[in-house]
């Protein structure tokens, strides 16, 4: 028996499910989309807050999924002093928390906007993941409706903002007193009936997946889908389901106000939520939204319980393919709605709040399936070569670089993207290969020779490219040579600009000859709204 030991296996690497990583691509396409969207918020008078990832488990609230079971929906840790503490399932009831804790030195109302990553310990599936990001936008201390309208107001402008026209998006209203109303208006009031409540809101919830018979099923004995899945039923008796499905049946709010009035009438807060939907309704339109903008909605369920009024959805209207080959309606990218209870958990006092959350990773879907966002490809960096190793030479090669870097102007206000190649300069080929891969657009090449005669090379890495598809033989290209010139060191900086603009200008003619549509067989899900 040998006594060798036995080779260490090599660590395998591996992405734990349920996460992605994030290309460049993906990350300068986000920042394009939050840098839009957080200039609409900063117009409407909203400021930024960061909270942190982690809070203290039970900060976050009952209304997480099994929430006496502190790994189930979030993921936690005990601290060395044995408090649970869990990542955030969402940035509302951070929120909440930090309002709280500093509820003295706040002013009210606190107008603020938080962007971040949330967490969420579900099991993954195909677009379904358990970090994503979402860009939220809260009012609190406002306990009027007119800043749940004003909120409905401000997601209709961030959509236009960012390309979205309208016709193409709406957002959908409703009050969950209604929908409270209506519960009681069938005998599911009271605390004892929240169960068989949550199953019916989850029912009409699946009103656009299943449509009304699909619902009906749902709120009744129960649906069995195509694989021969049942799913439970809430229940409802024929009655109690045809009073539901008129409420989440109605299209036009003002033609069945008033039987949806006689249908609450009675309940405790019903007639309260009808009046408070008229009121969003009429201003909205003074300032300007109409319905095809803003619309009341009966068949907006958030599936939140922290709700207490108002609920709203941005929906995208337009058509998709869906990796079935069907057209289907791209649908919901964010939402929220007024959760007056949130803060009063930790103050012993009532604290009015209502805010909205974007999904971001949804939303950036949407708008690469329209062509409006990572249209304007990141140019990468010039490449600075290195032909001679002595430190002289690097200094120089530093010097070209940084020379590149600080030449602001109008076309490259923050200078230009230059790099000096870092890796084995003794095989020049592979600076080249490198620079290919790359995507550089420039590469400077300066030898003993060049250096003798204060000059450097500039090769156009696009133009001659482009040149090695249309040029037959090598003596064609030596008389071309249009892809490589030499100027002075002194004219580097003023040479790489002018080439620049020109492959931009190339580009520009291009985009109508050549454009590479965004693929919306893409599965996306709403898990990050």
């Amino acid at each position: 028996m040998s006594d060798k030991q036995k080779k260490p296996q090599k660590l395998k690497a591996r992405l734990p499910r349920g996460f992605v990583d994030r290309t460049a691509t993906d990350i300068h396409a986000t920042n394009e989309m939050v840098a839009k969207i957080r200039e609409v918020y900063e117009r409407y008078g909203f400021d930024p807050i960061e909270t942190p990832l982690f809070e203290y488990t039970d900060a976050l609230g009952k209304f997480l999924p099994d929430s006496d079971r502190p790994n189930e929906g979030v993921f936690s840790l005990q601290d060395d002093d044995e408090q649970w503490m869990s990542a955030r399932y969402d940035l509302t009831a951070p929120l909440a928390r930090h309002v709280a804790e500093n509820f003295n030195e706040i002013q009210l109302p606190y107008r603020t906007y938080r962007a971040g990553y949330v967490f969420r310990n579900e099991k993954p599936g195909p677009g379904r993941f358990r970090q994503f990001m979402q860009f939220d936008a809260d009012t609190v201390g406002a306990p009027g409706v007119n800043a749940d309208a004003e909120m409905c107001m401000m997601m209709a402008d961030t959509l236009e903002a960012l390309g979205i026209k309208r016709g193409d998006y709406v957002i959908r209203v409703n009050n969950r007193k209604v929908l409270d109303g209506v519960m009681e208006a069938i005998g599911l009031g009271g605390d004892e009936n929240s169960g068989r409540r949550l199953n019916v809101l989850r029912a009409i919830d699946k009103l656009d997946k299943f449509g009304p018979e699909g619902v009906k099923l749902l709120l009744g004995a129960g649906r069995k889908d195509e694989s021969g899945d049942f799913t439970k039923g809430a229940g409802l008796d024929e009655e109690q389901i045809a009073k539901v499905l008129f409420f989440v049946g109605i299209k036009n709010y003002a033609e069945s106000a008033a039987e949806l009035a006689e249908l609450v009438a009675g309940t405790s807060k019903g007639a309260e939520g009808v009046e408070e939907l008229n009121i969003i309704g009429a201003l909205v339109t003074s300032a300007g939204y109409d319905a095809t903008r803003i619309k009341i909605d009966p068949s907006v369920v958030r599936g939140l319980e922290y709700y207490t009024g108002p609920v709203y959805e941005a929906e995208l209207t337009f058509d998709v393919t869906n990796e079935k080959g069907e057209k289907v309606v791209f649908g919901s990218v964010g939402g929220g709605g007024r959760y007056d209870g949130l803060v009063s958990r930790f103050m012993g006092q009532p604290v009015p709040a209502t805010g909205f959350s974007i999904g971001v990773s949804r939303l950036m879907t949407a708008l690469k399936n329209l062509g409006k966002l990572g249209q304007d490809e990141v140019l990468a960096p010039v490449l600075v070569t290195v032909m001679d190793g002595d430190v002289e030479a690097m200094g120089r090669y530093q010097r070209f670089t940084k020379m590149l870097r600080d030449a602001k102007c109008e076309k490259f206000p923050n200078g230009i993207r230059a790099e000096m190649y870092q890796g084995n300069w003794k095989k020049f080929g592979n600076q080249l290969k490198y620079a290919d891969r790359r995507g550089s657009p420039i590469a400077i090449i300066q030898g003993g020779d060049e250096r003798e005669q204060g000059v450097v090379q500039i090769k156009d890495l696009i133009e001659g490219k482009r040149l090695s598809g249309e040029i037959a033989d090598n003596t064609e290209w030596r008389e071309a040579r249009v892809a490589q010139v030499m100027v002075p060191e002194a004219e580097l900086v003023a040479k790489v600009k002018e080439i620049l603009e020109q492959q931009a200008e190339d580009r520009r003619r291009a985009k109508g000859d050549y454009f590479e549509p965004y693929n919306p067989s893409q599965p996306v899900t709403d898990n990050d709204i």
